[in-house]
């Protein structure tokens, strides 16, 4: 089935699945299906549709290919706006003509069908089918199109006081000043008809009333029983600033997963049943590349026996595939967000996360992690070594937490029942990389609880300090004092 006169890649096509860049087609007989998958390619990451092959790779070929070439390019200039020039070309494979029509991501989209009106008429492509784009995903295409970032959009109608600067300043403790000036440079705020006014990516970030602009700006967490939703054994839903909310999340998996220890010479080494660094990594590229614009469902999380599975709204970029993900191209969907979590450390170099991914599945000897598209969607599958029952989480520090005390300082005490533990040490530990959600969410509310002490409260600040139970019975003693 090879044709000197057919290009290497054309050749290669056919023996492939159709997919997000491929489809083959019998004839010209149905022209809307073939046209609908044009408007698609050049909507979403181009592609290439054949003519002349059966859905079962049989080559039937074209009759009467000039006439027919000829026929197409009429169809793809009467039916489609706005105009779209594709390159068509015809091939010979043993002894039949085929036409290969190849388009291009478009920096003209959203392209759509005339007889079906630009709204109604636009296609994207999800996988091998063509899906009609609704409203807010006509306005990303337009926006991606233009270069604009949802996330770097003024919010004309509210002003500083609406973001938890306070939470902003804490967060960038140690980082930048978030100053008027660091403000701006982080498009956090941006200047309107002489305002200061938030953008979109502030309120996101640090909104004080985010789910009321953008309601499905949120995480839902579950812990499944088995392999499907059938049973649900425990969930939660995460509203916390963006960057609060990894931990949190990791807080969660890490809730229903198993820990064991290796031991060296030197130290003790948390041994997790859930490959952390990866959930890690797949939790901020979820809350990064989330199309916040979209509405319906939240970030959700689900962990199952075998597997978890984390899916953000949106589609991939324009002109983005898996495979690109994969080899560490990186398009930033969301600016504003992208630029925070990198400053705040998060974020590493752009474009490494997913070949990160991947690397270190390999190395833990792990199945490979899935990245698919599903409707408006895109999900990543990470794979478990081992199957996970869920166990009930029973309360191991009843005797030093009160029903007051988070669950991130009931993690800290049980990490401290190991003994005394520097503020590197018990970050190691809790897999936490930014010191002040440590600081905020497990040192200072553990300390104020008169739960744990410094070993050195002579010192505070003491290269050397470490953090250590105080004892019940210290405890009690203490209360009577306060009383």
């Amino acid at each position: 089935m090879t044709d000197e006169a057919m290009p290497n890649s054309h050749q290669h096509a056919l023996s492939l699945p159709e997919g997000k860049t491929l489809e083959f087609k019998r004839d010209l007989s149905s022209p809307r299906p073939l046209l609908k998958t044009l408007v698609a390619f050049a909507n979403t990451a181009g592609g290439r549709l054949i003519i002349g092959v059966d859905d079962k790779h049989q080559i039937l070929g074209v009759p009467e290919p000039l006439d027919e070439e000829e026929r197409l390019c009429s169809l793809i200039a009467d039916s489609i706006s706005p105009r779209l020039v594709p390159n068509v070309e015809m091939f010979t494979v043993d002894g039949k003509t085929l036409l290969v029509v190849e388009v291009y991501a478009s920096g003209e989209r959203p392209h759509w069908l005339k007889a079906e009106g630009h709204e109604q008429g636009v296609y994207v492509r999800l996988g091998s089918t063509n899906r009609q784009a609704d409203q807010s995903l006509i306005e990303e295409l337009r926006r991606s199109a233009g270069g604009i970032a949802f996330d770097e959009m003024a919010m004309l109608a509210l002003s500083q006081d609406d973001l938890d600067l306070a939470a902003a300043q804490k967060q960038f403790q140690g980082v930048r000043t978030l100053d008027e000036q660091g403000l701006l440079t982080l498009k956090l705020l941006t200047r309107q008809q002489g305002l200061l006014v938030p953008t979109k990516g502030a309120v996101l970030l640090f909104g004080k009333t985010r789910t009321q602009h953008f309601s499905d700006a949120w995480v839902q967490c579950g812990r499944f029983v088995g392999t499907d939703k059938a049973a649900i054994f425990d969930h939660i839903d995460i509203d916390e600033h963006l960057p609060q909310a990894v931990d949190s999340i990791m807080l969660f998996l890490k809730k229903h997963a198993m820990r064991g220890a290796e031991f060296s010479a030197s130290r003790r080494k948390d041994v997790w049943s859930i490959p952390l660094t990866i959930l890690r990594e797949v939790v901020i590229n979820a809350l990064v590349h989330a199309d916040y614009s979209q509405r319906g469902a939240p970030i959700r999380i689900a962990f199952f026996d075998d597997r978890i599975e984390i899916e953000n709204p949106g589609i991939l970029l324009p002109g983005m595939t898996v495979e690109d993900m994969r080899q560490g191209v990186s398009k930033i969907r969301n600016h504003v967000i992208a630029r925070v979590f990198r400053e705040l450390n998060l974020i590493e170099q752009w474009g490494s996360g997913v070949r990160r991914i991947f690397r270190e599945a390999e190395e833990q000897g792990l199945p490979e992690p899935q990245i698919m598209e599903l409707g408006m969607r895109v999900r990543v599958v990470v794979h478990l070594a081992e199957a996970i029952r869920p166990v009930q989480v029973t309360e191991q520090v009843t005797e030093q937490v009160t029903e007051q005390v988070t669950e991130q300082v009931a993690r800290f005490i049980e990490c401290l029942k190991q003994g005394p533990l520097s503020t590197r040490e018990a970050m190691e530990r809790l897999v936490l990389q930014h010191r002040p959600t440590f600081s905020a969410n497990y040192l200072l509310p553990a300390l104020n609880a008169g739960l744990v002490e410094m070993t050195q409260p002579e010192s505070p600040k003491s290269p050397t300090q470490k953090y250590r139970l105080i004892a019940p019975a210290s405890r009690s003693g203490r209360a009577h004092k306060k009383d």
